[in-house]
């Protein structure tokens, strides 16, 4: 005879027909099919996170290989961008100088017409308020004419002959003029 089985008793702490159909009854029973839903969207956002991660990492890698290219190229282009700031220094140094002699321009024109025909001039600078000119002549009357077209000039005072040599070889005089400018409007248009 085989042995009989007891029944074990099966324990239900909800109620069936009145639970179910009381107002907590109903709000456990929604709980319960909601939460199993939230569970369920909660993981599979959990699950997606998850897999978007090798994807994001693919992408942080990308963008550090193209950041790592684009240092290159910044550190090979560095020299010619310091090489063309430093030239663009200089022509602007030299624009404001170009300005700055267009209004010596008219007094070393009249200085130039000033000029007998056999003196060479060698250098004429300006420095502030001050001309220097150095010249040669042949003739010590063409030197005399030079001084006196140069005192002749409004625009120049002080006019003085500060240096004066002869040259052994070629027989010709060497000699430097100094002059003051008069800072006046005169100065940059005035006539001889």
């Amino acid at each position: 005879m085989a042995a009989r089985r007891k029944k074990e008793p099966q324990i239900n702490l909800l109620p069936q027909e009145e639970f179910a159909a009381s107002t907590v009854g109903r709000i456990l029973a929604w709980l319960l099919t909601s939460f199993r839903i939230i569970v369920i969207v909660t993981e599979m956002v959990v699950m997606g996170a998850f897999l978007s991660r090798f994807w994001l990492d693919a992408q942080n890698s990308d963008l550090a290989d193209e950041i790592r290219q684009q240092q290159a190229i910044i550190n090979s282009t560095a020299s010619f961008e310091r090489d063309f700031k430093t030239t663009q220094q200089k022509l602007n140094i030299f624009a404001a100088l170009a300005q700055e002699s267009d209004t010596k321009s008219p007094l070393f024109t009249r200085i130039s017409t000033a000029l007998p025909p056999d003196v060479r001039l060698s250098s004429f600078a300006v420095t502030g308020t001050e001309i220097q000119i150095k010249a040669s002549s042949l003739s010590e009357r063409s030197v005399e004419v030079f001084l006196a077209n140069l005192r002749s000039i409004t625009s120049l005072k002080d006019v003085s002959l500060s240096q004066a040599s002869i040259e052994t070889g070629s027989q010709s005089i060497n000699f430097t003029v100094k002059a003051g400018v008069v800072s006046t409007p005169m100065a940059a248009g005035g006539g001889i």
